[in-house]
C-alpha cells in the first residue's frame, strides 16, 4: 500500500512537473478581482471565527500546494504585510511561482519544494493556511489535516477544501475509462489526451457519460483534460468523511467559504412554509447533517470549501442578532477590506448625488444571491467607513442629520428611531460581511 501510495504521489509531482498548473500568464494580477481577494483576506474567517477584525501586518501565512503561485499572489495582494510561505511538489511550479511573486513586487515571499508531510522541517507557525485545491490528492486526508494542525498556531485558521465526490461522480467514472484504456499509467501527454478526445467526440451525443462531462471547447487545452479527464490522484468525498477528517485531526469547522450558497433553505418553494416534518425536525440537526442534507438533495458545488481550526479555541462572543442597546453603543463598525477600494468610494459618491441606490454587492458577489442595493441616504450615512472604522453611535449621528424628519409625519426622528434604523442596515450588511461589527468589550 505504501509503495502505491508513492507512485500516485510520483505521477501527481510528474503531472504538474510537466504541465504547471495554473497557467495564468506572469503578468495577471487579481488586484481587480474583489471576490477572491475577498475570500482569501484573512479578515473574513478569523471574524467568522471570532468576531474581531484582525491587522494582516506581519501575520504568517501557509499557501500548500502553492502551484505556479497564482494564489500565492493572491493572498499577498489581499493581507498587505503578511509573510508568504509557498510549498509544492513540483519544482518547475515552484520556479514559476517564485518568478510570479517577484514580478509583482513580493520580494519576501517564500517558496519551497516540499511534501505536506515535511511541512515541520521548515520550523515555522502560520496564522493561516490556504490548503486550496490539493488536500484531495493526499493518500491520507486524515494524516494530512493532522500535520497542518501541527504547524498552525493556537488562534490560526486552515482553510480546506475536497473534491465533492456527489457533484464529480461522473468525472470519477471517465478517469476510470481511461485508466481501464491505460492512459493513465504513466504520465499523461499529447498523445494520451488526443486518444480522450477522439474517444469522447466518438460516443453518441446522448450517451449519458459524455453529456455529464464532455465540453468540446473547454478540452481544446490541455489544462482542462489533465484536471478533468486524466488527473492523476484525482478524489471525491462527502461531508460525513470530511467530518470524520476533521475529528481525527482533532479540528473543528467554522464555516464553509461560500456559506451563502450551503443554505439548506434556500433549496425549499416557501421557506416559512415547510412541511410540517421538516419545520419540526430541521432546526434539530446538526451542522453536518444540515450540510450533508443539501449535498444529498443538490450536489452542485464542486468543492466542499471550509474554514477549520483548533477545537475549542474560538473565542465566544454574542451573535450580532442578540446585542443590546449597550452593545451597539459602544460597537465599533468596519468596512470589510476589500470594498475599501476607491473605485467604490467613487461610485458611491455618484450614486448619492444622483440620489440612486447604491449597489454594494457588485464588488463582492460572492456571498450575496442577489444584488445587495442601498438607497442613496443609507449610502451616506455608511460614507465615513470608506476612510477608516466608526463607532455605531456616529453613524446614527449621521442619520439623524441627513434624515431629521419623518418623511410621512414630518415630525423629528427620535433617537431611539434613529437607531433601530442604522441597527438594521448594518444587521443586513454584516450578514454578508459587507460590513463587520466589533463589541467595544472585544476591540483589540
Amino acid at each position: 500500500m505504501k509503495n502505491q501510495e508513492s507512485e500516485i504521489i510520483e505521477k501527481i509531482r510528474q503531472q504538474f512537473n510537466t504541465t504547471p498548473f495554473p497557467q495564468i500568464p506572469l503578468e495577471k494580477s487579481p488586484k481587480s478581482n474583489y471576490n477572491l481577494l475577498y475570500v482569501h483576506n484573512i479578515v473574513t474567517p478569523y471574524y467568522l471565527k471570532n468576531q474581531i477584525v484582525v491587522e494582516t501586518e506581519g501575520k504568517v501565512i501557509l499557501d500548500v500546494g502553492c502551484g505556479t503561485g497564482y494564489k500565492s499572489l493572491i493572498l499577498a495582494e489581499a493581507n498587505p504585510g503578511a509573510r508568504i510561505v509557498g510549498i509544492d511538489l513540483s519544482e518547475e511550479s515552484v520556479k514559476l511561482a517564485r518568478h510570479r511573486l517577484e514580478f509583482h513586487g513580493f520580494n519576501k515571499a517564500e517558496f519551497h519544494v516540499l511534501s505536506i508531510e515535511d511541512l515541520p522541517k521548515l520550523e515555522l507557525e502560520y496564522d493561516y493556511i490556504n490548503g486550496d485545491e490539493v488536500l484531495y490528492l493526499l493518500p491520507d486526508v486524515k494524516a494530512g489535516l493532522k500535520t497542518l494542525k501541527s504547524v498552525l498556531k493556537e488562534r490560526g485558521i486552515i482553510r480546506a477544501n475536497f473534491h465533492s465526490s456527489l457533484q464529480r461522480f461522473a468525472y470519477f467514472r471517465v478517469q476510470e475509462v481511461f485508466k481501464m484504456m491505460g492512459l493513465m499509467d504513466e504520465n499523461p501527454r499529447e498523445l494520451e489526451m488526443e486518444l480522450a478526445r477522439e474517444i469522447m467526440t466518438a460516443l453518441k451525443d446522448d450517451v449519458l457519460l459524455k453529456t455529464q462531462t464532455w465540453d468540446g471547447e473547454a478540452a481544446k487545452t490541455e489544462e482542462w483534460m489533465l484536471m478533468n479527464y486524466l488527473f492523476q490522484g484525482d478524489k471525491g468525498y462527502t461531508i460525513p468523511e470530511i467530518f470524520s477528517a476533521l475529528k481525527a485531526a482533532d479540528l473543528q469547522l467554522i464555516s464553509m467559504v461560500n456559506w451563502r450558497y450551503w443554505d439548506l433553505l434556500d433549496l425549499f418553494k416557501e421557506q416559512d412554509n415547510l412541511p410540517a416534518f421538516l419545520a419540526m425536525s430541521l432546526p434539530e440537526i446538526s451542522i453536518e447533517e444540515r450540510l450533508h442534507l443539501f449535498e444529498l438533495l443538490h450536489p452542485v458545488n464542486r468543492l466542499i470549501d471550509f474554514w477549520c481550526a483548533h477545537c475549542d479555541r474560538a473565542e465566544s462572543f454574542v451573535p450580532v442578532g442578540e446585542w443590546t442597546l449597550s452593545d451597539w453603543e459602544e460597537a465599533r463598525v468596519h468596512l470589510h477590506p476589500q470594498l475599501r477600494i476607491s473605485q467604490a468610494r467613487e461610485d458611491l459618491i455618484q450614486c448619492i448625488t444622483s440620489q440612486k441606490p447604491f449597489d454594494i454587492s457588485r464588488y463582492v458577489t460572492l456571498p450575496a444571491l442577489v444584488p445587495i442595493f442601498l438607497e442613496s441616504h443609507v449610502a451616506a450615512c455608511l460614507l465615513p467607513l470608506w476612510e477608516s472604522p466608526c463607532p455605531a453611535k456616529s453613524l446614527v449621528e449621521r442619520w439623524l442629520k441627513l434624515r431629521p424628519l419623518n418623511p410621512v409625519t414630518m415630525e423629528p426622528v427620535s433617537q431611539q428611531a434613529a437607531w433601530e434604523e442604522v441597527k438594521e442596515v448594518l444587521k443586513r450588511l454584516e450578514a454578508f460581511l459587507y460590513v463587520l461589527l466589533e463589541r467595544s468589550a472585544r476591540i483589540g
